[in-house]
């Protein structure tokens, strides 16, 4: 049972990377790939204001800031300089990777005992159910860490819900979206197309920093490899979430996502506990990206061979 509410917690928590990746690759309709820069940018400067004895608050605003940064820089190459998006993407996580290790000063930052969110949930937990340690769940006792992560995470992907769904609600995030869907009737109703783009970039990058920095807390230590591979990951949260879902308003994708990240996550678990090798994970979660990508386009188009057969005979 720890295995599961664990899985869960971490799903929760990486959904908030999943909107990031959400914002960029379904709203502007371009893959963003700044994020694996951007969410290990997060972690190095979230773990160096929590090392430095600032806070777990100052830690996660921190995070924020370096995603924003990233996002910026990305931005500017697209708008100012004409840089291809992909390339853009490609030039800026390759900056952050190295400004994470300056940062870092190495490859790693451990942060011992150093409080954390996630312990300050603990305490608070502990204080207003002294029963919650080894509570009993499925015959399995599930401690008080693993039901303090739960809490904190599931709070945390409500916020990234509610805060998303009700900016894409105001007058900038339906610009967004606008330019998002057809940047040419934007440019003609006056919408300014560059600094949308690098609003929507700085948004994205923002929250993937912020997941950095909160992944760090939830591992207690920062490590320069974390942010590989993890544009991946979103896109798992993304392709999952949709096809469980089929989601059609914008809180309903931000609310697939994070079903998407869950459903992954327990998959994954799933999977350890079957006895996969973890050195396959990476390759595990390519593929079931991949599957879940062409699943849909394979069925639609077996349906309409089907019904094209079916009216000719």
């Amino acid at each position: 049972m720890n295995l599961v509410v664990g899985s869960v917690a971490m799903g929760l928590l990486l959904s908030v990377l999943g909107v990031g990746v959400l914002v960029m690759w379904r709203v502007f309709r371009t893959l963003d790939l700044t994020a694996d820069g951007a969410f290990g940018l997060g972690a190095a400067a979230g773990a160096i204001l929590l090392a430095g004895g600032h806070g777990a608050a100052a830690s996660l605003l921190g995070a924020t800031a370096a995603g924003y940064a990233a996002g910026l820089v990305t931005g500017l190459l697209r708008t100012a300089l004409g840089v291809d998006a992909l390339l853009a993407g490609i030039l800026s996580s390759a900056a952050a990777y190295s400004v994470s290790l300056l940062l870092m000063h190495g490859s790693d930052v451990p942060l011992g005992l150093t409080p954390t969110l996630f312990t300050w949930a603990e305490g608070v937990l502990g204080g207003w159910f002294p029963g919650l340690d080894g509570a009993v769940v499925l015959d399995t006792p599930v401690g008080l860490k693993n039901w303090a992560a739960l809490v904190t995470c599931a709070l945390v992907a409500l916020g990234t819900w509610a805060g998303i769904t009700w900016f894409f609600l105001t007058r900038l995030g339906l610009a967004i979206r606008a330019v998002g869907s057809s940047p040419a009737m934007a440019r003609a109703l006056g919408a300014p197309i560059k600094l949308t783009v690098i609003v929507g970039l700085v948004l994205a990058n923002g929250l993937v920093g912020f997941c950095g920095g909160l992944f760090v807390q939830y591992q207690g230590f920062a490590n320069i490899q974390m942010g590989i591979g993890m544009i991946v990951t979103g896109l798992a949260s993304v392709v999952l979430g949709e096809a469980l879902l089929r989601p059609r308003s914008m809180g309903g994708r931000v609310a697939a996502v994070m079903a998407g990240a869950v459903a992954f996550r327990l998959a994954i678990a799933a999977a350890l506990r079957a006895g996969l090798d973890p050195n396959l994970l990476k390759l595990v979660t390519a593929v079931v990206v991949l599957v879940a990508l062409v699943t849909p386009k394979a069925f639609r188009r077996l349906t309409a061979s089907l019904a094209e057969d079916g009216a000719h005979g």
